[in-house]
C-alpha cells in the first residue's frame, strides 16, 4: 500500500516509520523545515530507542521518505493518516483541532479519488465526522472515505507497542475503508492480534477511555501510598496483592510523583470536558485530574519534610525530570512542579538528565546541570530519585553518599530498599512506605 502521512511528530514519525518497515511505501509530510531538513538527513528530532535504526534501514530500502509537499505525497496514495497535534485548547479543556481541520481541507485539495482519510492523532467524539463534513466542503462531490485509527504508544517502547499490540482499533463506515486498512495492518493481524472494527464515535471514545482508565489506576494507587505512609502499610505489597487478582492486574500499580506526558493529562482533561458538555459527567476521571495535580505539589512537600522542614540554602539533586525513562520528553513532567516548588523555598537545585537537558534547562530556570548521578550529588544535602532511568537502577551507594554532604535519599520511585540504604549510612525516605533513618 502506500501511504502519506500528515505530521511527522511523535505519533506520526513512529507509525511511518513502522509501516515502511512493514513493505508498505510512506511518505511522512512534515511543514517544519529544519525537522524536515534532519529527517531527510536520516536524523530522528525525539528520542525514542530504536527508532533511528530502523528510520534509517527504510530509507535506505525506498520504503520511507519526508516531504514538505502534501500533494506530492498523495499521489496514487491507498490511505493519508492525520497525526497532527491536538493540544489542550485554552479556556475550554477540549482538545484543539485547528491543525487536525487545517490537515482536512488540505488534503482535500489534492487527494485522489477514493482516499482512505484516517484520523491516527487522539480526537474528540464526533470529530471523524467533523472532519468529513471540512473535505466535503472544501471539494464537494469527491470521493472519499473516513475512518478513526487511535493510537496506544508508550514512549520508550513505541515501537513494540505498534509492531506488537494488545489490539487494533478501527472506526469506520465503508467497506472500502475496511479492506484497506486491513491490508495495511495484515502484518500484525495475521499474527492474531485483533482487529476490532466499530463506527467512528465508538473508536474515538475507546482511545480516551483506555488513557483516562490507566490515569484513574495510578492516581489511584498515589492514594493508596498515601495512606499507607499515614498507617504503617507498605505500598508495593499492597499493590502485588491487589495486582495479584486477575480483574485488576499489577500494571501501573506503581506509586509515585503523579502521571505526566504527552497523553495522560490532557486526555484526561479533555474526556473530562467532553463529559460536561454531553451532561454525562465523567466524575471519577475529574477527581483524577484533581488528585494527580495535589500529588506534584505534595512531592515537594515530602522532600522539604524529608530535608528537616526547610531546605533553605540546601543543595537537592534531582535525578532525572523527564516524565519517565527512555524519552526526552518533558510536557506535565512532575519535575516541572516539584523543582520551581523547591527552589521557592529556598533550595538550590541540581539535576541531570540522561536525555532531557537540552531541552529541560528553558523549562526549568534557575537549576544547574550535571553530566551524571555522582557530579549531582556532589556536596548535595539531599539526593531525590524523580525518574526512574536505568541508570539510577544501579548507583554504588557508598560512592555516591562519599560525594555527599547530607545523608538524605528520597525515591519518589521506590527502586531502593531500606537494608541498601542503611549499609551507605543514607537516611531512605520511599513513596508508601516507613522512612528509614540509618
Amino acid at each position: 500500500m502506500k501511504i502519506a502521512m500528515v505530521g511527522a511528530g511523535y505519533v506520526g514519525l513512529v507509525s511511518g516509520v513502522c509501516f515502511s518497515d512493514f513493505g508498505h511505501t510512506v511518505v511522512c509530510v512534515e511543514k517544519d523545515e529544519n525537522k524536515l531538513a534532519k529527517l531527510r538527513d536520516g536524523q530522528v528530532p525525539i528520542y525514542e530507542p530504536g527508532l533511528d535504526q530502523l528510520l534509517e534501514k527504510n530509507m535506505a530500502g525506498g520504503h520511507l521518505s519526508f516531504t514538505g509537499d502534501l500533494a506530492a505525497a498523495l499521489v496514487d496514495a491507498d490511505a493519508c493518516f492525520i497525526a497532527v497535534g491536538t493540544p489542550t485548547r485554552r479556556g475550554d479543556g477540549h482538545a484543539d483541532l485547528s491543525y487536525v481541520l487545517e490537515s482536512a481541507r488540505e488534503i482535500a485539495d489534492a487527494m485522489p479519488e477514493d482516499l482512505v482519510v484516517v484520523i491516527k492523532s487522539t480526537v474528540p467524539v464526533g470529530t471523524n465526522r467533523k472532519v468529513a463534513e471540512t473535505i466535503r466542503q472544501q471539494r464537494p462531490g469527491a470521493a472519499f472515505h473516513m475512518a478513526s485509527n487511535p493510537e496506544f504508544l508508550r514512549e520508550g517502547v513505541a515501537i513494540a507497542d505498534f509492531t506488537r499490540p494488545d489490539r487494533v482499533v478501527v472506526g469506520l463506515e465503508s467497506e472500502h475503508a475496511e479492506a484497506v486498512l486491513r491490508a495495511i495492518y495484515r502484518p500484525i493481524t495475521s499474527r492474531q492480534t485483533p482487529l476490532l472494527v466499530s463506527d467512528p464515535e465508538t473508536a474515538e471514545l475507546i482511545k480516551y477511555a483506555s488513557n483516562s482508565f490507566l490515569a484513574m489506576k495510578i492516581t489511584f494507587i498515589n492514594e493508596v501510598a498515601n495512606l499507607c505512609e499515614r498507617v504503617g502499610g507498605d505500598v508495593e505489597t499492597v499493590a502485588h496483592g491487589i495486582g495479584l487478582d486477575s480483574r485488576i492486574g499489577e500494571r501501573f500499580l506503581n506509586a509515585g510523583p503523579g502521571y505526566g506526558g504527552s497523553c495522560f493529562p490532557k486526555d484526561t482533561i479533555a474526556f473530562a470536558q467532553t463529559g460536561r458538555d454531553a451532561g454525562a459527567v465523567q466524575s471519577l476521571v475529574e477527581a483524577t485530574i484533581l488528585s494527580n495535580d495535589q500529588r506534584k505539589s505534595a512531592m515537594a512537600d515530602k522532600i522539604i519534610q524529608a530535608c528537616g522542614g526547610d531546605v533553605r540554602g540546601k543543595r537537592i539533586a534531582i535525578l532525572g525530570v523527564t516524565f519517565k525513562p527512555e524519552t526526552d520528553d518533558m510536557r506535565d513532567a512532575p519535575s516541572l512542579t516539584i523543582v520551581p516548588a523547591l527552589q521557592a523555598a529556598g533550595a538550590q537545585v541540581v539535576a541531570c538528565d540522561p536525555q532531557a537537558a537540552h531541552e529541560a534547562r528553558d523549562m526549568l530556570p534557575g537549576a544547574s546541570w550535571s553530566n551524571g548521578p555522582y557530579e549531582a550529588a556532589s556536596d548535595a544535602d539531599a539526593v531525590v530519585i524523580l525518574t526512574e532511568w536505568n541508570q539510577f537502577r544501579g548507583l554504588n551507594l557508598a560512592e555516591l553518599a562519599a560525594c555527599m554532604r547530607g545523608t538524605t535519599f528520597i525515591d519518589l520511585r521506590n527502586i531502593y530498599n531500606a537494608d541498601e540504604m542503611d549499609a551507605a549510612g543514607l537516611d531512605y525516605w520511599p513513596v508508601g512506605k516507613r522512612p528509614s533513618l540509618s
